[in-house]
């Protein structure tokens, strides 16, 4: 759901910005600020990930007084030409541009409630600014250049603000970094974020920049401060309960498959099962998943972890093996055996939407409790694992042999 729009500039020129706009058809608004590439495919991408989010989410072109539609990419003669664009580029004229795209989205039947500012190394700089002087409601600063010279600023910026850096980006070298830190000293509500590893550009995924840690890392921090300042908000655990009772009590697939993204993926660790995409998905929850499922499963909960964009569920998975479980127990033939193993299970949303789950179980301890993997010799704990995660009093320490060497020792 997204669309060119034409923005009316305030000393009369008009100017295009890339919109998108959520499957709900409304949202909060949010302005995307570019890279010194232009409004090009990464960033129209980019755009479009905030939109699965909930956003209505506005590119504007932002070099159109130098050229209009500036689209470049990544090789080492379009980063020449990116980086004349950005020295040339006129700030003060930018954030008024940015105030015209606020402005424009405001007028947009889908934007709903308030508004924010994310940005991207240049844009990065013009959150700072369009927070200070825009009145916007959040903005958010990935590794943004040259804001040194507009630190004094900081004092009239009152909203929610959000900072990310490479910690081996030498275009906002530590100084700078500190400095920037520092301005903000007495800001209530300004978070610092570091990634030791990243250099600059760590979350465009068409550079060899791309740190993939960091930028998921850095996308949760930004989607809890979104959130939290702009919504909209989501009940992650309830949507999450909801999707489990498709899969466990009613056992169907296409209400299972209603919950997800078309692109989401589940990855059972210990068995490399699961599916990526909706089709192989879809194929792997009606065929090998949910029929698979031995007639009397239950899901103990025991812990429940959320986050902005995310749950983390600690359970014991119980079961009694009557069948083959293609998901978890690939080629054991039924064994009649009653398991109880614990389990966890990480799920990601975009927006109201799960997108991915990675479940992890102790594989061994569970083939220890089907009788088909002989424990003699291994630090396997069978159903004690299930029987210690709830509480009961099994000894700590009693696969360890050197144990008792170091009794009576502090």
């Amino acid at each position: 759901m997204s669309k060119t729009i034409a923005i009316k500039s305030h000393d009369g020129g008009t100017f295009s910005g890339y919109l998108a706009v959520p499957a709900s058809g409304s949202g909060p608004g949010l302005v995307v600020l570019q890279e010194i590439f232009g409004v090009n495919g990464h960033i129209r991408a980019v755009a479009d990930r905030w939109a699965e989010e909930g956003y209505v989410a506005l590119a504007p072109d932002l070099f159109w007084r130098l050229k209009p539609g500036v689209e470049l990419g990544f090789s080492p003669e379009e980063v020449k030409t990116a980086r004349e664009y950005g020295q040339r580029f006129d700030a003060e004229n930018g954030v008024r541009d940015i105030g015209a795209s606020i402005a424009a989205l405001k007028s947009e039947p889908a934007f709903k409630g308030k508004v924010g500012a994310i940005g991207y190394c240049m844009g990065g700089r013009l959150a700072l600014l369009a927070a200070a002087r825009l009145g916007i409601d959040a903005a958010v600063s990935y590794y943004g250049t040259r804001m040194e010279g507009f630190l004094d600023e900081a004092k009239s910026i009152r909203c929610p603000i959000m900072f990310h850096f490479g910690g081996k980006d030498p275009a906002v070298p530590p100084e700078s970094r500190e400095k920037i830190r520092a301005a903000f000293s007495s800001h209530d509500d300004a978070e610092f974020y570091v990634y030791a590893d990243a250099g600059h550009a760590f979350n465009n995924d068409r550079r060899e920049s791309f740190d993939p840690f960091a930028a998921q890392l850095a996308r949760s921090r930004s989607i809890g401060l979104l959130r939290r300042a702009l919504g909209p908000r989501y009940d992650l655990s309830a949507l999450w309960d909801h999707h489990a009772d498709q899969e466990f009590k009613y056992r169907d697939v296409d209400a299972t498959m209603a919950t997800m993204t078309p692109d989401a993926y589940v990855n059972h660790i210990p068995t490399l099962t699961g599916g990526y995409g909706f089709d192989e998905l879809r194929r792997f929850y009606k065929n090998h998943f949910i029929p698979r499922l031995p007639k009397d499963t239950k899901v103990v909960p025991v812990a429940r972890t959320l986050g902005p964009d995310r749950v983390v569920d600690e359970v014991l998975f119980c079961f009694t093996h009557d069948r083959e479980m293609d998901f978890m127990t690939p080629g054991i033939a039924p064994t009649g055996k009653y398991v109880e193993v614990p389990l966890v299970a990480i799920i990601e949303f975009r927006g109201d939407k799960l997108y991915n789950e990675h479940i992890y179980w102790d594989q061994a301890s569970m083939l220890m409790q089907l009788g088909v993997l002989d424990p003699k010799g291994l630090p396997v704990a069978g159903i004690d694992t299930a029987r210690k995660l709830k509480g009961e009093p099994v000894p700590s320490n009693a696969l360890m042999r050197s144990s008792k060497n170091s009794e009576g020792k502090k």
